[in-house]
């Protein structure tokens, strides 16, 4: 598609929007920049005005940012009961601000208001929690840049009028759109696009968003969302089903595999082990009948001079029972 073509189709989305019934939303001047940020964390896929009470619960319901950053995800989503995703939106807030901590010790980013743009963008794209919808809101609301924040929602839509391929929806980008929409409108348009995707998001199969979209291109009605039939909810259902048995008995499988595996490597060292206490039994068995064959050699050994002995002289005993013999009686 060419880029005059989209240029003017994103400027035939602006023209639309401006026609309904949204009402543009101007960030608070003076919150400050890490305020943004978090409000930028409750706002990505929710209405402004759900994101605005969020916000405030996690003011209200904590004593700083400090212990917001030390709660659990459960605890701070249960305060954000409005929003679409409250635990995803209570996982980024909670991740910001560990980040921040982690890197300077603190809970403030005014100093990027000092860096030039570039720098300080990176420095949002490295904090864990970030995301593309979070950075683009912080550097147009609070640094002056022109960005237009791209939640789901808003990937969505420009899906819907073709507008982006799956490898944008991937990166999470749509090309061209900040040099279709001047700076000077970018506030204006980022609100109003804001509005309709938080209204995909909440019902996507709401008449008046359909209406919108088809004024916007009267081609997408092929594209809309369709509601899903009672056979695809079954079948999405079955599916679901076999692939959680699916996924169990792989686990029983790894478990009975890691157990053989544990059992055999146990049973290779009770082998070598009773092959070592054999080995040595049979050398003390060895060394104390070597012991016992010593002393009875050495025992032979002491007697046997004596008996020689006998031996060498058996006369002296004949010899006194011959006399014996020969002598005459009295």
């Amino acid at each position: 598609m060419a880029s005059s073509s989209r240029g003017s189709r994103f400027a035939k989305i602006h023209k639309v929007l401006k026609k309904q019934s949204y009402e543009v939303v101007s960030p608070d001047p003076e919150r400050p920049l890490l305020e943004h940020l978090l409000f930028s964390a409750c706002l990505e896929n929710a209405h402004y005005d759900a994101a605005e009470q969020a916000f405030a619960a996690l003011a209200h319901n904590f004593f700083d940012w400090n212990e917001i950053r030390v709660s659990t995800i459960r605890e701070l989503a249960e305060v954000m009961p409005g929003l679409p995703d409250p635990s995803a939106a209570a996982n980024r807030v909670k991740r910001i601000l560990h980040s921040i901590f982690e890197s300077t010790y603190s809970f403030d980013l005014e100093d990027l208001r000092k860096h030039n743009l570039g720098p300080a963008i990176e420095r949002l794209k490295e904090l864990d929690g970030s995301s593309g919808f979070t950075v683009a809101y912080v550097v147009q609301s609070a640094l002056g840049g022109h960005a237009i924040p791209i939640d789901a929602g808003a990937l969505q839509v420009f899906q819907i009028l073709d507008l982006v391929t799956d490898a944008n929806i991937e990166a999470g980008e749509v090309p061209g759109l900040e040099r279709a929409i001047a700076k000077s409108k970018g506030l204006e348009f980022g609100s109003l696009l804001h509005h309709l995707s938080a209204d995909l998001i909440a019902n996507p199969y709401s008449p008046a968003l359909r209406e919108i979209l088809l004024q916007i291109d009267p081609d997408v009605r092929a594209r809309l969302p369709k509601r899903r039939t009672r056979k695809q909810k079954e079948a999405e259902k079955a599916k679901a089903v076999k692939d959680k048995m699916e996924k169990r008995d792989q686990g029983k499988t790894k478990d009975r595999s890691e157990t053989k595996k544990k059992q055999k490597t146990e049973g290779g060292r009770s082998r070598a082990g009773k092959g070592k206490s054999s080995r040595r039994k049979q050398k003390e068995t060895s060394s104390r009948t070597g012991g016992l064959e010593k002393k009875s050699k050495s025992a032979a050994t002491q007697k046997k001079p004596a008996d020689t002995t006998a031996a060498k002289n058996p006369g002296k005993k004949k010899s006194a029972a011959s006399g014996l013999s020969k002598k005459k009686p009295r």
